[in-house]
């Protein structure tokens, strides 16, 4: 029996280790492959941070503990019908792998500026982006907009970009008249349209004790070097520009069978499978899936891991004839890092405010650098942590 996971993020990485941890338990004989062209786990929601590039852990020391096959090469196309992957690897070789039960969990991408001068436009998409981003900010070049940035997009990335960058331009700076100047651009009429107002009126004081320059109802419209260009037809020199804006899942989900949301994310039932094609299941940012009543998963860490958890358990036990768990994750938070100016920490979609500052800038910390790391090397502890119930469980039960 073949499960294949398409995917190496956190996700897929779940989603196979989850299934491993069924094959364990039951003595079963399943073959599980993880197929992803890169040999790490990116810590993607480090990305913004300087040094992206240590943002990663290998993948070897997560699959091979616990039995699971790594296939390095991209998934170039799916034969839904005929139950087969078509990958290419490095190389330019291709092969074809057939599945019984397949969890896509390809993740997203961000959406491409098109603008004039795109190709100046820096992101923290991947982590190849971000270290570009991240080498440019080390070898900024000598002219009047050496230190200034446009941040484009206030959604929870941008925020964590434009906070961030304020330090890091800092760094460069000569003295007091030479100070760094951060401009965040967005399209809506507030600052984090996506995160509500609950934490908004927080935001914009970190913002305003930052300095940093929000401009409201309007996008960059080119690009030129040293040079931006708005939407209202101002201009500024600035040497660097970083895009947030949008994002879209994996092209993969458009070859199978299904409803999408605007996102093209693939709506799924509550065991994760798609409805059209039961023998697939979505996970992470491929997937459209309810997290309560009313409110679906969001494209972030904190629903990719439990929708990779529960997707790898049920995809296995539904080969083995087992019964499939409702897909049911731990209560909606969010933690915004705000750079120098702390962090703000809410509770529930209404987003309520627990905790500001200091005080959520060290929870924002813990989550980053600890709990959303894997364990590595232990495949006892490796597959414990797989249960789609830890996390969801209240703390001190015993899994």
């Amino acid at each position: 029996m073949d499960l294949l996971v398409i995917g190496g993020g956190f996700a897929g990485v779940w989603s196979a280790a989850a299934a491993a941890k069924v094959r364990k338990e039951t003595g079963s004989k399943l073959d599980i492959t993880l197929i992803a062209p890169g040999d790490d786990l990116v810590i993607r929601p480090r990305l913004y941070e300087a040094d992206p590039a240590r943002m990663r852990v290998p993948l070897n020391r997560i699959l091979e503990p616990i039995g699971v096959r790594h296939v390095k090469a991209t998934v170039t196309g799916l034969d839904v019908a005929g139950g087969l992957v078509t990958a290419a690897d490095r190389d330019g070789g291709r092969q074809r792998l057939g599945y019984e039960r397949l969890v896509l969990a390809a993740g997203s991408r961000l959406r491409p500026a098109g603008v004039p001068g795109a190709e100046r436009i820096h992101d923290v998409d991947t982590i190849e982006s971000a270290a570009r981003l991240d080498e440019h900010l080390r070898g900024l070049p000598e002219g009047p907009g050496r230190l200034t940035a446009v941040v484009v997009g206030a959604g929870f990335t941008g925020l964590e970009v434009a906070t961030e960058l304020v330090g890091r331009l800092a760094a460069h700076s000569t003295g007091p008249a030479d100070r760094p100047r951060v401009v965040l651009v967005e399209l809506a009429d507030e600052v984090g349209p996506d995160l509500g107002a609950g934490p908004r009126s927080v935001i914009v004081s970190a913002l305003e004790r930052l300095g940093i320059e929000v401009r409201l109802g309007q996008s960059i419209a080119s690009v030129e070097p040293g040079l931006v260009s708005f939407t209202d037809g101002d201009q500024i020199a600035a040497d660097t520009v970083v895009w947030t804006a949008g994002m879209q899942a994996s092209p993969l989900t458009a070859e199978v069978p299904g409803r999408r949301d605007r996102l093209g994310r693939l709506y799924v039932n509550e065991h994760l499978q798609v409805p059209e094609a039961p023998e697939i299941l979505a996970a992470g940012d491929t997937a459209a899936a309810v997290a309560e009543p009313g409110q679906l998963v969001l494209q972030s860490c904190q629903h990719a891991i439990p929708l990779g958890k529960f997707a790898g358990h049920n995809a296995a036990a539904d080969l083995l004839g087992l019964p499939l768990a409702p897909f049911a994750p731990a209560p909606y938070a969010t933690c915004v890092d705000l750079g120098a100016a702390g962090a703000v920490l809410t509770s529930g979609w209404e987003r309520t405010v627990q905790s500001t500052g200091e005080v959520a800038k060290k929870r924002k910390i813990t989550t980053n650098r600890e709990r959303i790391y894997p364990p590595l090397d232990d495949a006892e502890e490796i597959m414990r942590v797989a249960d789609y119930r830890v996390g969801v469980r209240p703390p001190g039960a015993r899994i």
